[in-house]
């Protein structure tokens, strides 16, 4: 067995981004920026109060100070400040000629004459200078960002509003196994309901992907091999459940031996997922997934997302924290990388959950996240530490 690293790094050599488009700034959320966005325009773009108040010459303070206009966020005065006098100013607003301190609207008496006086020992300047954030030419964001709600923002903001990103793949997903039913079915005796294909489903929704759920695929060899010849003819990527182990019914590998595909992973060493499956054919990839639901949870974290990512132009890794336990935890091998269900206290330390094996997936409504236990690591003591990913 290869270690997951190894496997992971086999996926990031054998992926290649699929192509590239120019899309609007307002749909290319969860794509991937094919080249660099320079910035076009000052940001901010004038000299503006970073609060609402008065604008004025610090060396005129406490004044009083004569109030001469009034600017409101969106328009601009015409007057240039001169000794002894003020602008009042809305947040955002342009800052008048003459002005170099904006003064808090609540560290003002404003007085019956039209005037006011600051009442405090000392102020900040309060106003944003014209290109402090970016200037024509900066670079606003990088090829390779996945953009995210707060990248659509800094876009917009930029008045940028047509971007080149890399295609999102086609994305198509078959769970198998003569036992599955799906849910809204009678359940007889011996017949388990589907839940890896809805998972899969919708953590691509999460992540802003989008999938073609294919259904469920018999252990019957020429019906599960059409239904995957349809699934990579239609899609650059196949996830699929089950099916990938040795048993007598595990035809998966065999099928996409006799469909030509190069098969680069069989086995890795890893806890849950031993038996993660990765293969190719030109540009149509497939990430073949234990039939056990936490299996599957974990090694589309692990593998899936990297695939998906590579594809799209974009690097993953997984947001790692360090903490530490909270009491003993000891196993009985060693010999793979184990992603354990956890609990984080309030405390902020790692608890054990009652965790029955890869099948047990209700564990993950009850866990914070995946601990890492790495390979020859039999025992971990309380206080030890440990790293962490949050779910």
């Amino acid at each position: 067995m290869m270690t997951i690293e190894e496997a992971k790094q086999i996926i990031e050599e054998v992926t290649q981004p699929l192509g590239v488009s120019e899309i609007r700034f307002d749909e290319a959320l969860s794509h991937t920026l094919a080249d660099d966005v320079l910035s076009k325009v000052f940001m901010p773009p004038f000299n503006r109060s970073a609060m609402d108040g008065f604008a004025c010459r610090k060396k005129d303070l406490p004044g009083p100070l004569k109030v001469i206009d009034t600017v409101p966020a969106g328009g601009f005065s015409i007057k240039t400040i001169q000794s002894g006098e003020c602008v009042r100013i809305m947040t955002g607003a342009p800052v008048p000629d003459g002005a170099d301190t904006v003064i808090m609207i609540e560290h003002v008496e404003e007085q019956t004459d039209s005037g006011i006086l600051f009442n405090k020992d000392r102020t900040n300047t309060n106003i944003s200078l014209k290109g402090e954030d970016l200037k024509p030419g900066d670079l606003l964001l990088p090829r390779g960002t996945l953009l995210k709600s707060h990248h659509i923002a800094i876009l917009a903001g930029a008045g940028v509003d047509e971007v080149s990103v890399h295609v999102q793949p086609r994305i198509g997903i078959i769970s198998t196994g003569s036992e599955l039913i799906e849910p809204g079915s009678e359940q007889q005796p011996g017949m388990i309901y589907n839940s890896n294909g809805h998972q899969l489903l919708t953590r691509l929704n999460e992540l802003g992907l989008s999938g073609h759920y294919y259904g469920i695929g018999r252990d019957d060899y020429e019906s599960l091999k059409e239904l995957i010849q349809k699934a990579t003819r239609e899609q650059d990527v196949l996830l699929i459940t089950g099916g990938v182990s040795v048993g007598d019914y595990d035809f998966v590998p065999a099928i996409f031996k006799e469909l030509g595909f190069d098969i680069h992973i069989s086995n890795v060493a890893a806890k849950p997922g031993k038996h993660t499956l990765f293969a190719s054919k030109d540009q149509t990839y497939v990430l073949g997934l234990p039939g056990n639901p936490v299996s599957t949870y974990v090694q589309f974290e692990e593998c899936g997302r990297l695939l998906i990512n590579r594809l799209m132009g974009s690097t993953y890794r997984p947001l790692r924290l360090k903490t530490n336990m909270a009491e003993d935890y000891q196993r009985k091998k060693s010999d793979r990388f184990e992603l354990l269900p956890v609990k984080i206290n309030a405390e902020g330390r790692v608890e054990r959950l009652s965790y029955h094996g890869s099948a047990h997936m209700h564990i993950l409504s009850a866990a914070d996240a995946l601990m890492e236990i790495p390979i020859g690591t039999s025992q971990l003591l309380t206080h030890q530490d440990v790293y962490v990913r949050p779910l």
